[in-house]
């Protein structure tokens, strides 16, 4: 089987306006039913995000697994990982980072990744009201050659404070991985 094609551009201009637009009238929108809405990648959603919400990170030349390290530093987090048949959410904390063949793991007591770190074509640092509640949320998403989504990291006010974490201090931590990673 021959790896699929990566997904052709579209008219950013037009997306930036219709994801606008989209914003407007459901500022909680779901990304995923966004981009089946609109047609487009999860990953082109992200991209024509307005710009005080979303930075495209560097992760070229290995640096995926470089960012996905800085996440030790976040403490708990909210993981969600989704393909076409499933979305596993998970809480819990980054780190024993190893490699084995082809994978980047993440195994602490609470999260047990196995990440195909070379399959991650890009990624994002977002911040988006939840579709849940309206709190806002800070993120980092990646995702594939073909824009589907790889796995998502998720912070906000209750998932932090939960175990007892600063939220002020994690998300300026937050800003500091997006400035150091920006594309």
């Amino acid at each position: 089987m021959s790896a699929a094609a990566p997904v052709a551009p579209v008219n950013t201009g037009d997306l930036k306006e219709r994801v606008a637009a989209y914003l407007k009238k459901d500022p909680l929108a779901m990304t995923p039913i966004m981009a089946r809405e609109l047609g487009v990648s999860e990953a082109e959603v992200i991209r024509a995000f307005p710009a005080d919400q979303v930075t495209e990170l560097n992760i070229a030349d290995g640096k995926a697994t470089e960012l996905i390290k800085t996440f030790e530093k976040l403490g708990r987090v909210h993981v969600i990982a989704t393909n076409d048949a499933c979305t596993l959410e998970g809480y819990g904390y980054f780190g024993g980072f190893s490699l084995t063949g082809p994978f980047f793991n993440v195994q602490t007591d609470t999260l047990d990744m196995h990440i195909r770190h070379q399959a991650l074509a890009s990624a994002f640092s977002v911040i988006k009201p939840s579709h849940q509640d309206g709190q806002t949320t800070y993120s980092v998403q990646f995702f594939t050659k073909e824009g589907k989504s790889g796995f998502k990291v998720f912070l906000y006010k209750s998932v932090t404070e939960k175990e007892g974490g600063n939220v002020q201090a994690v998300i300026q931590t937050w800003k500091d991985i997006t400035a150091q990673f920006k594309k």
